[in-house]
């Protein structure tokens, strides 16, 4: 269906008509002549010609008035209703990128990757079912800093997740300045819809704000925070005495992460392998189930361009004939 963008501007149609009314009629100057009897058939003639010549350009002139005023009201086309789902909620990802993250004590598809591989690897399926929420992320180690705003592109935060490197922030880890850099991020965002995802494989050893202060703070704020542990609890390291088994997180805090997410009203999750961070991710989805409420979008297309373009070509064709007869 067609639709008026500023239907209010039609009322300057009427326009013309009115500075024709208030406006003194324009009056051709009287000329002396020599009046001459039989020459009077020959004055009808040219003065029918002339009536005839001068009315299309009116005529012209009205139409291009009207499709300039259509034009001014910026018609568009309006496509058919496109449901969204959307949740309102503001949602946080805070990736722990400190040194420790290099341990290759994940397996995806049969060989030894990373644990920021295997976060990146996971985390990808789970923006990308966010769907109505606003996604941010946050990367720390020795400082904590914003890498990617608020926004609904999850596109854009997947993109920038994928090309976080380990030790790109430090190496020491701030768990603190970044649940302090999101609480400051959220602050302003609708009291219920705050959320951060806190993933770290160890304990705080950097950052100018203590982890559980930064906690406290999050309560305050009601900024809800699901911690999750990271890193596998036994390895097998080759060495030059032969093969032996090592726990790869034994700096695992475990403790405050723990009392980080009970104090704001979150969760705390071990994720020893990618099947168990999937299954985290697959209850955060429950946890903070996505849709909330509709919305409904009309695509929109703009036509006022045509009736402009025509009304321009019509006053072209006026100015022709003016300047050819006169």
């Amino acid at each position: 269906m067609i639709h008026l963008e500023w239907p209010w501007l039609l009322i300057v149609l009427p326009l013309p008509l009115l500075v024709r009314w208030l406006l003194p009629a324009h009056r051709k100057a009287e000329q002396a002549a020599l009046k001459v009897p039989f020459l009077h058939d020959f004055d009808e003639a040219e003065a029918s010609t002339n009536s005839r010549q001068e009315r299309w350009p009116l005529l012209l002139a009205a139409v291009a008035w009207l499709l300039l005023v259509f034009a001014s009201t910026r018609p568009q086309w309006l496509g058919e209703p496109i449901e969204q789902a959307v949740s309102g909620r503001d949602l946080m990802l805070a990736v722990d990128l400190s040194g420790s993250m290099e341990v290759q004590d994940f397996i995806i598809n049969k060989r030894a990757v990373d644990r920021l591989t295997a976060i990146k690897w996971v985390a990808n399926d789970f923006i990308n079912r966010r769907v109505g929420d606003r996604l941010g992320l946050i990367l720390f180690g020795s400082q904590a800093y914003l890498q990617t705003p608020l926004t609904f592109d999850r596109k854009t935060v997947m993109t920038l997740l994928d090309e976080a490197a380990i030790g790109l922030a430090g190496d020491n880890t701030a768990i603190g300045d970044a649940i302090g850099l999101a609480i400051k991020r959220l602050q302003n965002q609708p009291v219920d819809s705050r959320v951060l995802i806190l993933l770290t494989d160890g304990a705080n050893t950097a950052g100018e704000v203590a982890p559980l202060k930064a906690a406290e703070l999050a309560a305050a704020n009601q900024l809800k925070i699901y911690t999750i542990g990271v890193g596998a609890d036994e390895m097998i390291v080759r060495s030059f005495f032969g093969n032996r088994k090592v726990n790869p997180s034994a700096d695992l805090d475990e403790n405050t992460l723990v009392k980080i997410a009970e104090s704001t009203g979150g969760r705390y999750f071990r994720a020893r392998n990618t099947d168990e961070l999937n299954n985290i991710y697959m209850l955060l989805d429950k946890l903070e189930p996505v849709e909330k409420d509709k919305q409904f979008f009309r695509p929109r297309t703009d036509l006022f361009y045509w009736p402009l373009a025509v009304a321009l070509l019509l006053v072209g064709v006026i100015g022709v004939y003016r300047a050819k007869w006169t």
